[in-house]
């Protein structure tokens, strides 16, 4: 099988071609590029190889531009440093991804499930993952406001002012920093698409909490967590079971 590295850290290249003579003996490097320039020189100049294997990230920009410039058309293992939770629904494309530092077991797996593929479909797979990869990579844009009503009139109030959201099981609510509560008009699935996760987690079906507001965290019967929130607020505040290990490592960050 010949390979050609997209990798821009010499580091990586050398843990990559360890890494690729314990998985396949006969794997054969015909070619290492550091930079979009040099990789869509590369192909232009070169007969496709096997399989190629790109990070994301190069020094040049993203390695998306390279199928921008010039025509892929060899399988693609994308390699990339970037948190696993952003990119684990791209496991179930036929084009694979990587996530450094570079496991023995994973680039074997991969490197079998290029085995399989049917050389027709590579170009439409690496096609639709590119896009896929560049709007989730793309930097999102998260609510920065919501316009609520209070007495009887229309208030503006910045996100970042906020402590938690909260529903009863009619109305949804949140309250302020400051502990002021408001009604929001929208579902808490809809929440989750205007918070960024960063900065607010859904501890449950009916709460979403700021980092900023969580105050004292204990343990709670059935596996779960209760919070204490700044300010108070007039019902438990618990991480159900199934978000314990999350939220953990949410806090944990």
């Amino acid at each position: 099988m010949k390979i050609l590295i997209v990798e821009d850290e010499e580091l990586a290249v050398k843990k990559l071609q360890k890494t690729l003579e314990a998985v396949d003996a006969s794997a054969e490097i015909v070619g290492i590029t550091d930079s979009i320039k040099s990789s869509v020189e590369w192909l232009q100049e070169n007969t496709p190889p096997d399989l190629i294997l790109m990070d994301i990230e190069l020094a040049d920009g993203q390695s998306f531009e390279i199928f921008n410039l010039t025509e892929v058309k060899s399988p693609v293992i994308f390699t990339t440093s970037y948190d696993e939770y952003a990119l684990k629904a791209f496991k179930v494309n036929s084009v694979d991804y990587l996530l450094k530092p570079i496991q023995k077991e994973e680039l074997q797996a991969a490197i079998s499930k290029f085995n399989k593929l049917n050389p027709s479909n590579a170009d439409i797979s690496i096609d639709s993952l590119v896009k896929e990869l560049q709007q989730k990579l793309q930097p999102k844009e998260f609510r920065k406001r919501f316009l609520v009503k209070h007495a009887q009139k229309l208030v503006s109030i910045e996100v970042g002012e906020i402590a938690y959201f909260y529903s009863d099981g009619r109305l949804n609510f949140f309250k302020t920093t400051d502990n002021r509560k408001f009604v929001v008009d929208y579902t808490m699935d809809e929440l989750q698409e205007m918070l960024d996760p960063e900065k607010f987690f859904r501890i449950s079906r009916s709460f979403y909490v700021s980092i900023s507001s969580v105050d004292k965290i204990d343990d709670y019967f059935g596996n779960r967590l209760v919070l204490g929130l700044k300010p108070a607020v007039d019902k438990e505040a618990l991480v159900s079971r199934e978000k314990v290990t999350e939220f953990k490592k949410w806090m944990g960050k």
